[in-house]
């Protein structure tokens, strides 16, 4: 019996050792240490350990402390998710809505923000709109929505649109390349009701636009907000040129207009194009590779006399302006704003440059930043020679291309020398396309040191010696 407990013992013992922490088996150790050294030293010990246990105390405090501060932000609406860029996403409180709002854009690989809802390029499904659809009455702030480049969503537009009154706020809307389909022009056209606010549209590189257009111009409002319209490459038709021509006066705040590479409506848009005069707001049109015609290019050169704030054109790809580009220049004398004027491949002749170095001398374009007029082979050397010789006058110049086309190239010639002369009076000139055209070797040399002599920092875009072109 006494053996039996004896081993009770023992186990209850073992057992005891085993349920303590190593916490108590260290301190016990240092206790048995201590023990034989006498009482004066155990009060150091304590003190050891009284420290310990007061650091964890005062951590442990500190903690609750943020907690509580934490706690009180969100109940004051002050708690902010913070992206990695340190830009806040959320202006108002962690709640459980926003949390599912969160889910949904994480999931897509995107940062949620309460004002903008950026959804380009996610590979978006129709289960993935439905539910968009579903949490649009959690974003009543948000001004910008954005479903561009996602092509599977062509056809599923309408359960979206009927749901827009939900964010009545918004200002810009962008479904470039979605393979919008009839059914979504049209109720896009009768959601624009929902959002008076929209200032921006962006359907671009949906085809299917082409003929279907008129679904969605027949509902704009006089006094409508929309300030950017973009077109671009949608395969409009000439009766989709007739009707972005019938509700043109009601676009009064209209200040970009985007209709590129749209080339069936190049023969059927004069009407179009010489209602523009009726935009006093806008700064920017884009008709690059629309295979205009020259009543069209007529019709947009006489609406320029009326756009006096016009800051930027780009007609490239538009061959009828070669040898008619008087037209357009005529009109400069009024559009004193012109910052951006692009002429790229637009068959440019030797008369055209002619034309362009007047108005330049005359000082009608004293604010151009930003000149294209590469691809214009068709030129003779005496026609660039003109136009440098007075280049200089465009003080606010910083961007110049001159490039020839691809598998071409071409010696300077005379106007290399008046090119130079020009250089040294353009301070805000950084860059200049002179793609195939060939140097010789002292040209080369001229060039390499211009910056160096001048104290500039030109970008001279791939000039070609004469060594590299027999190579």
């Amino acid at each position: 019996m006494e053996k039996r407990a004896a081993q009770g013992s023992q186990k209850r013992s073992e057992d005891s050792i085993l349920k303590r922490s190593p916490f108590d088996l260290i301190l016990n150790q240092i206790q048995r240490k201590t023990a034989s050294v006498g009482k004066r030293e155990r009060p150091s010990v304590t003190r050891f350990f009284k420290g310990l246990a007061e650091e964890k105390s005062k951590a442990e405090k500190k903690k609750e402390i943020k907690t509580g501060e934490a706690n009180n932000s969100i109940a004051d609406g002050h708690h902010q998710d913070v992206s990695e860029t340190g830009e806040s996403e959320l202006p108002g409180p962690e709640t459980a809505d926003w949390r599912k709002v969160k889910q949904f854009c994480q999931k897509l690989g995107k940062k949620p923000n309460s004002k903008s809802m950026n959804l380009n390029n996610c590979g978006l499904t129709v289960t993935d709109i439905m539910e968009l659809v579903a949490l649009l009455p959690l974003l009543p702030d948000v001004e910008e929505l954005d479903v561009s480049w996602n092509d599977f969503i062509g056809g599923t537009l309408r359960p979206l649109t009927l749901e827009l009154h939900r964010v009545s706020q918004l200002k810009i809307l962008r479904l470039s390349n979605c393979r919008l389909t009839a059914d979504d022009t049209d109720a896009l056209g009768q959601a624009l009701k929902l959002i008076p606010h929209l200032e921006e549209m962006d359907l671009s590189w949906n085809g299917n636009i082409g003929g279907n257009l008129h679904p969605i111009v027949q509902r704009f409002q006089k006094g409508c907000s929309l300030k950017v319209l973009r077109l671009i490459d949608c395969n409009l038709t000439a009766d989709d040129g007739i009707s972005l021509a019938q509700v043109i006066p009601l676009l009064a705040s209209l200040e970009v207009l985007n209709i590129s590479s749209n080339k069936n409506i190049g023969r059927a848009c004069e009407h179009l194009l010489s209602r523009l005069r009726f935009l006093p707001k806008l700064k920017s049109v884009f008709v690059n590779n629309c295979a205009l015609q020259e009543g069209s290019f007529t019709a947009l050169a006489e609406a320029t006399l009326h756009l006096s704030g016009m800051e930027e054109l780009d007609l490239s790809w538009n061959k009828c302006v070669g040898g008619n580009l008087k037209k357009l220049l005529d009109a400069m004398s009024v559009a004193t704003d012109l910052q951006v004027l692009s002429l790229n491949s637009c068959n440019l002749v030797t008369e055209d440059l002619a034309e362009l170095a007047s108005v330049i001398q005359a000082g009608h374009l004293e604010r151009l930043q930003k000149l294209d007029l590469s691809y214009n082979d068709s030129v003779a050397d005496e026609g660039w020679t003109v136009f440098f010789q007075c280049l200089h006058k465009l003080k606010d110049l910083s961007d110049l291309d001159i490039s020839l086309r691809p598998l071409s190239s071409r010696y300077c010639g005379a106007w290399f020398g008046s090119l130079l002369a020009s250089l040294i009076k353009m301070p805000t000139l950084t860059d200049f396309g002179v793609q195939r055209w060939v140097l010789t070797t002292l040209e080369q040399r001229q060039l390499e040191s211009f910056n160096k002599k001048n104290k500039r920092d030109i970008h001279f875009d791939c000039c070609c010696s004469a060594q590299d072109i027999t190579k």
